[in-house]
């Protein structure tokens, strides 16, 4: 494995209007469970359309560690599956990177294997807690080593009949949820999940369309309740993956917020459970309308038309942040254009993902002259439409890809140019975002 890294500052200024049509890539949350459920299915999986950034790419050679054969044909991925419960353990740690779902769910996938098999990653994986996933995996009977808090490199050795649970998921998070589901696969009996807030549900709808004995139910009370029957086989798909809704909200941001600006992104998934960041910018004023709005392999998916708009602080309501938690540092640069105040609520989420997004956002926005306030779970962010005396910072990413990208929109609409000192990290989820901005007309150095 290659742990050096080498800082690339970019620096982003005002830019001209961006103007085009565009295809981002797959959604990274698809991309990932297509290498994990093809490389448990039997048969082969094709699959269009994969966001190639190196998290997903790390999930896909630790599937090949463990016995799935993966190669790329033109444009296709095919992957030939060892078929459910036959995993091989793995001859050296699996090696993840930067990659939290990939590790994390990874993780529920394996521990219910009788093997030991090692997770490892890159400084910033190794920093983030993983105890809210390790909880539930240990009920089933798995034995956890792990560095101190909790954190990676964690080892884990499965029962030899791993015991179904029923677990009450204590916060709203598709990966702990996910990661009990996939640790249920390999498990006699039914796995049940409740959730009381529904989160990113691509585990099962690509579950069942994979040929799982899975059922969703949501009774009067407003909980989801997911029962997975272990297992049963899975037989390979064909899986077209729609664009990256989380990569097209940086390319939403710096065209509503560029004067003059008009562009489509094509393919998009904008599925309810992923839709939050469209129905908050259209709430804050955004001319936002999705065009040719269609189904494809049971996902929700339309063109987004994109044009310069004039935006106002709103209040985000708390039960939003699932369906858009990643997608809150971008909506941060918005909120920074806006008139007035923007109030994130409910968001502490964010203290554990790539960074503590919370803090690095805040400090982004104070030394490009934006006020905030930070709390826990919120952030507070007073805006300066059309960017006026906004920028002249430099901003510390943390090792982090959305912090990095956000910051560069920013740069593209402050009145002064905005520096990040870090942009390689890019790279994990959407590394051709610089140069696919570059076309549409943003002005980069």
């Amino acid at each position: 494995m290659n742990t050096s890294h080498t800082a690339k500052p970019v620096t982003a200024r005002r830019s001209n209007a961006l103007k085009g049509n565009v295809r981002i890539p797959g959604d990274k949350s698809i991309s990932h469970r297509s290498f994990m459920f093809g490389a448990l299915a039997s048969g082969k999986t094709y699959v269009n359309g994969l966001l190639e950034g190196e998290d997903v790419l790390n999930t896909g050679r630790a599937m090949q560690a463990m016995g799935a054969f993966i190669q790329k044909e033109k444009d296709t991925w095919v992957i030939q599956g060892t078929g459910n419960g036959c995993l091989l353990q793995a001859n050296q740690p699996l090696y993840f990177g930067n990659a939290g779902t990939g590790v994390r769910l990874t993780m529920g996938l394996v521990s219910t294997y009788d093997m030991e098999t090692t997770f490892v990653g890159d400084a910033s994986l190794s920093k983030r807690p993983m105890e809210r996933i390790l909880e539930p995996l240990r009920l089933m009977g798995v034995q956890v080593k792990a560095a101190q808090g909790s954190r990676l490199p964690i080892t884990l050795h499965g029962p030899r009949v791993a015991a179904p649970l029923i677990y009450r998921v204590p916060m709203a998070s598709a990966q702990v949820k996910s990661a009990v589901l996939l640790a249920g696969l390999n498990t006699p009996g039914i796995t049940t999940v409740i959730e009381s807030v529904m989160t990113r549900d691509h585990t099962e709808r690509m579950l069942y369309s994979f040929g799982a004995d899975i059922e969703v139910e949501t009774p009067i009370s407003g909980e989801r309740i997911i029962r997975l029957v272990g297992q049963k086989s899975l037989k390979g798909q064909v899986i077209d993956v729609p664009g990256d809704p989380s990569s097209a909200s940086f390319l939403l941001v710096a065209a509503l917020l560029i004067p003059e600006s008009d562009i489509v992104i094509h393919n998009v998934l904008v599925s309810p459970a992923r839709a939050g960041i469209f129905l908050t910018l259209q709430e804050m004023g955004a001319d936002i309308r999705f065009l040719d709005e269609r189904i494809t392999g049971g996902e929700n998916v339309a063109d987004l038309h994109v044009r310069t708009s004039y935006l106002k602080g709103i209040n985000i309501p708390p039960e939003r942040a699932p369906s858009m938690i990643d997608e809150y540092p971008v909506l941060s640069i918005a909120a920074a254009f806006a008139e007035g105040k923007t109030i994130m609520t409910g968001i502490e989420e964010l203290r554990v993902k790539e960074s503590d997004r919370i803090a690095a956002v805040a400090a982004g926005l104070k030394a490009n002259n934006i006020f905030c306030t930070e709390g826990i779970d919120y952030l507070i962010i007073e805006g300066r439409p059309e960017g006026k005396n906004s920028g002249g910072g430099i901003v510390t990413t943390h090792l982090d890809h959305r912090i990095a990208m956000s910051f560069l929109v920013m740069g593209l609409a402050s009145q002064h140019e905005v520096t990040i000192d870090d942009a390689s990290m890019i790279a994990t989820s959407f590394p051709q975002f610089i140069n696919l901005m570059t076309e549409l007309g943003a002005n980069f150095a």
